[in-house]
């Protein structure tokens, strides 16, 4: 099965990207939010988290304790980095028993990642899109959609690769800038995809 991966600086629009294209019928996986779910149910990456970052890590009902762990990584380079190393591979666990379910379904699938090329998880698809949008029009969307200041929002970004990096290594691209048309994008990639997928199933 054909694997996608898409990603996009925060204010990008990529989930919405990513809903046009769920309505072709193509499922996606959002790695960001099952990394959420995985941190409570994949018992090798709590094991792990919980050797690295303390049992408090944890509360007794087996909640993460968000608070503890952002109070270790928020301002260390080291310990997030430590963090990422035990998240993203539980993430690509994840992934691959997702994929294996819905494979025979589809003719190709997505997986939205904010850090898809910091990861390397791109690694795992056979193609990428980059969702790219002006730096105001992103600045401006999160700070509706949060609730938070410019100066909070440039502070995010600065953590994430820059869309010239993300460019760098993205095969396809999807321009949010309100102007032009997601759905026509969508809808041209959609029938490349299909192109493509349909080659690697007759190999």
């Amino acid at each position: 099965m054909y694997k996608i991966g898409i990603t996009g600086g925060i204010g990008s629009g990529k989930t919405t990207v990513c809903k046009v294209f769920e309505v072709l019928g193509i499922p996606v996986f959002y790695a960001d939010t099952e990394a959420k779910n995985i941190m409570i149910k994949d018992a090798e990456l709590i094991e792990g988290v919980k050797s690295t970052f303390g049992k408090n890590s944890y509360f007794d009902d087996g909640i993460l304790n968000n608070k503890h762990i952002a109070a270790i990584v928020f301002n260390s380079e080291i310990e997030l980095a430590k963090l990422n190393a035990l998240v993203h591979p539980a993430v690509f666990r994840a992934f691959d028993a997702w994929a294996n379910e819905v494979k025979n379904n589809v003719p190709y699938t997505l997986k939205e990642a904010a850090l898809l090329f910091e990861s390397d998880s791109y690694k795992m698809c056979d193609t990428s899109i980059l969702v790219t949008a002006p730096m105001e029009t992103k600045i401006n969307r999160v700070i509706q959609r949060d609730n938070v200041s410019t100066e909070q929002v440039k502070a995010r970004m600065s953590k994430q690769m820059t869309d010239e990096d993300k460019a760098k290594m993205a095969e396809h691209f999807i321009v949010n800038d309100e102007e032009h048309s997601i759905i026509k994008q969508v809808l041209s990639l959609h029938k490349h995809f299909l192109q493509l997928a349909s080659k690697v199933q007759t190999i």
